[in-house]
């Protein structure tokens, strides 16, 4: 998630992509919850930015790094999809958390003016869709919450938010690759879900982010959802103008923040970072990136 643990991300606009620092994504394939991940060889290509993109300091709102979400053309705009059957919304007073073993707490924001680093080749466009694709395939609670499914332009509008699909950055606060998944989260959710992904690995980084999308659904959807027909239901058609009405927003919020920030014991759901969660939001219907 942001699956760092957590940080303020920046946004990318046009040919201009401007990194957050920040993420904390984490998991997905192999283990006690989840299936195996498929073993393909890593390939890498070319299509390395020119220059590095500037990261965007921790301080800066979201917004002011990436400006007006980039739009596609009114011709690929998606068709209507029928709306779900409204639900509750979250519980004033949280239930106990189900999950008691959680992620590290964020690291420190990064020195102001600081710039990320690169390592390593970058993956091409193709191969990052196909990453993000196949970590919105998979089922990352098959036994105890089958119905977690994360959205493939949750996915996409995440990656993009955090590093513009770049996938050898390496953020200031220490975030790495297309999710910017922290180092600590990362090992930490290989333990959770008996996994051994690479962090440095594109395929394997998207899964990481994939998985903590899956966490922090099934810890917030337990904590606040539980009397909806879906408690994980991760639909945009279920939040209100109120930006704490659902458990998408919920999930964007903690990606950037952490759990701490915004599922807390005894207390209603908060969102720290609703900068954030606007941009993420306006990327999963508008990014350029949705028709890569």
């Amino acid at each position: 998630m942001r699956c760092r643990a957590v940080r303020t991300g920046a946004a990318v606009i046009a040919g201009l992509l401007l990194v957050t620092a920040g993420g904390c994504a984490d998991e997905g394939a192999r283990p006690q919850e989840l299936p195996v991940a498929a073993d393909v060889p890593v390939v890498v290509s070319g299509e390395a930015s020119a220059e590095p993109a500037e990261l965007a300091a921790p301080s800066v709102p979201a917004e002011e790094g990436m400006g007006t979400a980039p739009t596609r053309s009114p011709s690929a705009s998606p068709k209507p999809k029928p709306k779900p059957k409204r639900t509750a919304g979250p519980r004033p007073t949280p239930k106990p958390p189900t999950e008691t073993q959680v992620p590290p707490p964020p690291p420190r924001p990064a020195p102001t003016g600081c710039k990320p680093t690169y390592q390593g080749d970058e993956a091409s466009r193709s191969q990052v869709k196909a990453a993000l694709s196949d970590a919105a395939a998979r089922q990352y609670w098959p036994v105890s919450a089958p119905e977690i499914k994360i959205p493939l332009n949750l996915l996409k509008a995440t990656a993009w938010q955090e590093s513009g699909w770049q996938s050898h950055i390496v953020a200031c606060d220490g975030g790495v690759g297309l999710m910017q998944v922290m180092p600590a989260t990362a090992e930490w959710m290989n333990q959770r879900f008996e996994q051994s992904y690479d962090i440095d690995d594109y395929r394997d980084n998207a899964y990481l982010g994939g998985t903590y999308l899956a966490w922090l659904t099934k810890y917030i959807g337990d904590m606040y959802f539980d009397a909806n027909e879906n408690p994980y239901d991760l639909s945009a058609d279920l939040c209100t103008s109120e930006l704490n009405s659902c458990l998408l927003n919920a999930v964007i919020a903690a990606y950037n923040y952490g759990h701490g920030a915004v599922a807390r014991e005894g207390e209603p759901l908060t969102i720290p970072n609703p900068q954030y969660v606007r941009n993420v939001r306006a990327l999963m219907t508008e990014c350029v990136c949705l028709d890569y």
